[in-house]
């Protein structure tokens, strides 16, 4: 019996990239299977544009601080292609970048 094709096109998660099997059924307290992260986060949904107001193009009454942690969205709908595993930079590296900038820069 042949392996199965692997899946390069289509929702997966964000963190590690293991494909959802329905995105439809995606719900605030649902998990990846493979690295138990949350899946209805900001980073994987189609909507999440960085730079746009709030990181989101839809227009969203309230900010979401934690791009990578579980949320209340409404708008939320799964991307249709995986980002890249690990392709965003956590709040962390971007603290730290920030810091750099203004070392460099001045605070403003």
């Amino acid at each position: 019996m042949a392996p199965e094709p692997v899946k390069k096109n289509g929702p997966a998660c964000h963190f590690c990239g293991t494909p959802v099997e329905n995105p439809r059924e995606v719900y605030r307290s649902s998990t990846c299977p493979s690295c138990d992260k949350d899946l209805k986060v900001c980073l994987n949904c189609r909507f999440y544009s960085p730079g746009a107001h709030w990181d989101c193009v839809e227009t969203i009454d309230e900010q979401v601080v934690e791009k990578d942690k579980a949320n209340f969205c409404t708008f939320f709908s799964f991307r249709e292609s995986p980002s890249k595993p690990g392709g965003s930079k956590s709040p962390d590296a971007k603290e730290k970048t920030k810091r750099k900038l203004d070392q460099l820069f001045g605070d403003g």
